[in-house]
């Protein structure tokens, strides 16, 4: 099937800025460089849409991530207000979230709770690389039903919030310590972050587990010395967590950027039962398999591994971003490469992005803070692919219901109606109704949805006005109040 690609890619990737940098003689002299972010299409720019791939929505946030903001840069950029949310494949927005001022949004997706669909999130302040902040669980009307911290004085970090299906939530966060940071070449008592893994109850909101790195993970196994480029923008930062997961047996799966490592934790004594890649791998890493400051590992089945793979070396480029699927065999202790999946315009991506397992073997993807997302099928060709203003932290592709509270609103300007209703999925239409007054209202023209805020030709005739949302069949699932005009 011939492919209809339409780029829109003024980008230089951070990674290889930063590479170059590194290289340069100047660096000294100019001090630490600090990340810029590369800016993709002016809005939500559709390039490929297949008819291959799976139905749904797509969860994003907008603006630039806590998990790689500098908090300096964010004022700067038009395009950085943040808020959450969904559109379909067409780009057409359904709902959108936008926190108080001075708060971020990240990681926004559908999860289980209860066995009900919900929507949940990360919401909080930057702190360069990581956030300080609660995680969210609203449900189908849009209302929040729980806020989570990891307790202990720990607030949650931007990385991680996942649910599982016992009702518990594993969730990351960050906390400033005190170290012996000589064997990576900083002060014998200096700062750092260290990161602790958390498994919480929703319901009652108790730590039923919690994971230090520190304890548990030599400095020394860091790809990242201390140093002036290492300590530009935050705290200096060894390990990064930046994801949790379930093993088969109920066992953590956690991710470090900082060591490009994957280990498998005992959640019950917390051992290290197992790791994958970095200075001390388990497994014999067979062709293809090495990878580089990673995010996103998580099981696929039994014995195999899927991650997103920046293939960045603390800031160095090591080759091109891609979706990898491992296959892990115990017995021998061996890592075999099952797929290793590029996007067709050769993104490198310095930091952030996902891999979600789709129906029919599709993997969806968000390319981190190269402003792409993208469905990709098992033989790697591209079924979706949009362009964002910025990179998004985490994509997600998943079907959705949204029942909002509120009715659908009716404003107008000039000679267009706006018919605005935030949340609702099932509109395929709007009719405009028109009449002297609320009691004598007829249909006067129907329009086909278009978004949150669709506009619809009314003219300038005097009198009562009302809309109504219509779904696929023609029936009516909502209806504004009357307005006159």
């Amino acid at each position: 099937m011939q492919k209809r690609f339409r780029w829109n890619l003024p980008i230089v990737p951070i990674a290889i800025a930063l590479a170059i940098a590194m290289n340069s003689a100047n660096v000294a002299a100019a001090g630490p460089l600090l990340p810029t972010f590369p800016i993709g299409a002016a809005a939500y720019t559709v390039n490929v849409d297949e008819p291959d791939g799976n139905p749904g929505y797509v969860f994003y946030t907008t603006g630039l991530s806590a998990a790689v903001t500098v908090p300096e840069q964010v004022s700067a950029l038009p395009t950085a207000a943040p808020a959450n949310v969904i559109v379909d494949k067409s780009g057409r927005e359904v709902w959108r979230y936008t926190p108080p001022p001075g708060q971020g949004v990240s990681n926004f997706r559908t999860q289980l709770y209860q066995g009900k669909p919900v929507l949940t999130w990360w919401q909080g302040t930057s702190n360069g690389g990581h956030g300080s902040g609660v995680d969210y669980i609203a449900d189908d009307h849009y209302r929040v039903i729980e806020t989570l911290t990891p307790g202990g004085g720990l607030s949650s970090d931007v990385h991680e919030f996942r649910l599982t299906p016992d009702g518990h939530a594993l969730i990351t966060s960050y906390k400033e310590v005190t170290a012996d940071l000589s064997p990576v070449g900083g002060p014998k008592n200096g700062e750092m972050l260290d990161c602790i893994a958390s498994v919480v109850d929703v319901a009652t909101k108790k730590v039923l587990f919690a994971w230090d790195a520190m304890q548990h993970v030599p400095l020394t196994d860091t790809v990242m010395n201390y140093g002036p480029l290492a300590t530009a923008i935050t705290t200096y930062d060894p390990y990064h967590m930046n994801a949790i997961s379930l093993d088969p047996q109920g066992n953590l799966l956690i991710s470090f950027r900082g060591t490009s490592t994957i280990y498998d934790v005992d959640a019950h004594t917390g051992t290290v039962d197992w790791q994958l890649g970095g200075k001390h791998s388990s497994f014999t890493m067979g062709p293809g398999v090495a990878f580089a400051g990673q995010h996103d590992a998580e099981f696929a089945d039994s014995s195999t591994i899927r991650l997103f793979d920046n293939n960045v070396e603390g800031v160095v480029p090591q080759g091109l971003s891609s979706l990898q699927w491992i296959s892990l065999d115990y017995r021998r202790h061996t890592a075999t490469l099952v797929r290793n999946q590029t996007h067709p315009a050769g993104l490198v991506t310095f930091a952030t992005g996902n891999a979600q397992a789709l129906p029919k073997g599709d993997t969806f993807a968000s390319w981190g803070t190269a402003p792409h997302i993208s469905e990709v099928s098992p033989s790697g060709d591209l079924l979706y692919d949009a362009s964002l203003p910025l990179g998004t932290y985490r994509a997600f592709f998943d079907p959705w219901t949204g029942h909002p509270v509120d009715r659908p609103r009716l404003t107008f300007t000039g000679g267009s109606a706006h018919a605005v209703w935030n949340g609702a999925t099932g509109v395929a239409r709007w009719r405009l109704l028109h009449g002297d007054d609320e009691r004598n209202l007829l249909p006067q023209s129907v329009t086909e949805w278009a978004g949150i805020d669709t506009t619809i030709p009314a003219g300038h005739a005097p009198g009562s006005y009302r809309i109504q949302a219509l779904d696929s069949a023609g029936a009516v699932v909502g209806e504004s109040d009357t307005v006159r005009a």
